[in-house]
């Protein structure tokens, strides 16, 4: 990050007061986390249910803190560091991220929806950098802490930000976008993540809808040109322009000629000749790419550096991601995150693969789907559950392993068509779900692992793979 003065921190915090002996040292990076204080740190001392950082700053002063936020009574303060008092250590946190972002004045790119913001800023990062310096989001910093971390973490020759924002609830997306300011945001899709907390579809749309109340003037947003919940849930901005992405010719970028493999995805565009590709499987991913199309033409990135960026991209682990399993068979990781939406088009698409009048060099491997629960679907978890048994041909799949609680109701519903031999359901016992797949899956075999993170099938995968905690 560019260096920072005590005393522009002091300000863009608001701060109640502070040791003004120390106002011209210099401040070269930020972190709520002690582990990672360094010299010329500014430590942030975040309060949260379980533990408060102000019990850390004792380490952050060993580990060469320079100065530190503080909110607990200023007589507890430690004597030998520049203490800056204010009243929320979060609130600091985030108006001294909203006040570096103006300082270095990168163009600002929020990405939110209810499934694809990984893959859609991994994409978009991916192209931008063809012609841009690019930060991003990395990992799961996505929310009222980690989006101004990344902020923080911005180097100073940054040309564009790339933020993604995570909510669960209204006015998290709005506070974000607060702090972020994007010039361009992107809404991937109105899902129903989350949907016990928010209601419904038009709940979610609305709260997703914030993100246009922290823009710039003349911001743009994109969205699906079929979704048309968030036009009729957005705020009154009437400075933000509207983009639309989709299938069809009423969007401003529509895909055609959609072709699907095991490990790519090709297809053409309403504006360019070009031939796109994505290392990823699904119909679904090439919405996502539309939106990353459209962001860079309005940043003047060329058609052909387009196609370079979509084609080398690389996911965020756990996201689509192609391992090796027991007997050589082969895994498709797609177990961060499930709604019923998501959970429905990769098996459609890890389906379709197979299917030989469709696809003449189809894949013909063996397929195996192992399901895991959907959270926070609320009242009607029971019926999503079941929903997905449309998505689920018994001619194509060789055997289905369902995981959790909720995964019941799939079952139920399976049982009563599919054969026995064909279907195996575990309620809590990943053991005995981990010994079924190490025994049963083959080296012909390609098999989808699809749930919620909350499932815990990611420690199935890291078993059946031999995986050591780093590596998902």
């Amino acid at each position: 990050m560019k260096f920072l003065k005590i005393f522009e921190i002091v300000k863009a915090v608001k701060a109640i007061d502070y040791n003004s002996g120390h106002r011209f040292e210099e401040i070269s990076k930020v972190t709520f986390d002690s582990r990672l204080v360094e010299p010329n740190t500014l430590f942030v001392p975040l309060v949260g249910g379980r533990t408060d950082g102000h019990d850390y700053v004792d380490k952050a002063i060993s580990n060469g803190a320079t100065a530190v936020l503080w909110s607990r009574n200023v007589e507890e303060a430690p004597k030998d560091i520049c203490v800056i008092q204010v009243d929320d250590t979060l609130q600091a946190f985030q108006d001294l991220a909203h006040y570096y972002r103006q300082l270095i004045g990168p163009k600002v790119v929020g990405i939110t929806g209810s499934n694809g913001k990984t893959t859609t800023k991994d994409m978009l990062a991916s192209v931008l950098a063809t012609t841009y310096k690019v930060h991003k989001t990395e990992g799961n910093y996505n929310n009222a802490i980690g989006l101004p971390q990344t902020i923080m973490d911005m180097p100073e020759e940054t040309d564009v930000l790339v933020l993604e924002m995570g909510m669960s609830d209204f006015g998290e997306i709005e506070r974000l976008s607060e702090i972020a300011a994007p010039d361009i945001a992107i809404i991937t899709i109105i899902g129903e993540s989350h949907i016990e907390f928010l209601g419904s579809r038009a709940g979610i749309a609305k709260a997703k809808d914030e993100i246009i109340l922290g823009m710039t003037d003349q911001g743009v947003l994109v969205y699906p040109e079929n979704e048309p919940l968030i036009r009729e849930n957005l705020p009154q901005k009437p400075v933000v322009q509207l983009k639309t992405f989709g299938s069809s010719s009423s969007a401003d970028l529509y895909s055609t000629e959609i072709t699907l493999h095991k490990r790519e995805t090709t297809f053409k565009t309403s504006a360019s000749d070009l031939t796109f590709t994505i290392p990823v499987l699904g119909a679904y991913n090439v919405q996502n790419a539309l939106s990353v199309i459209v962001v860079a033409r309005l940043l003047n990135v060329l058609f052909e550096d387009i196609k370079d960026g979509l084609a080398s991209f690389k996911l965020t682990k756990n996201r689509n991601q192609w391992l090796v399993g027991p007997n050589g068979s082969n895994i498709l990781d797609d177990a961060y995150n499930a709604s019923p939406t998501s959970m429905g088009a990769i098996l459609d698409s890890f389906q379709e693969t197979n299917l030989e009048q469709k696809h003449p060099k189809a894949n013909t491997r063996d397929l195996v789907v192992v399901l895991g629960d959907m959270r926070e679907l609320g009242a009607n978890s029971k019926a999503y559950h079941e929903a997905m048994a449309a998505h689920i041909e018994e001619r194509l799949i060789r055997h289905v392993y369902l995981y959790g609680v909720e995964m019941a109701a799939l079952y139920d519903v399976l049982k009563q068509s599919w054969p026995e031999n064909k279907i195996s359901y575990f309620k809590d016992d990943q053991a005995a779900l981990v010994n079924a797949l190490n025994a049963e899956l083959k080296g012909t075999d390609d098999v989808l692992v699809k749930s919620s993170l909350g499932t815990g099938l990611i420690n199935v995968i890291k078993s059946i793979c031999n995986l050591d905690e780093t590596s998902l």
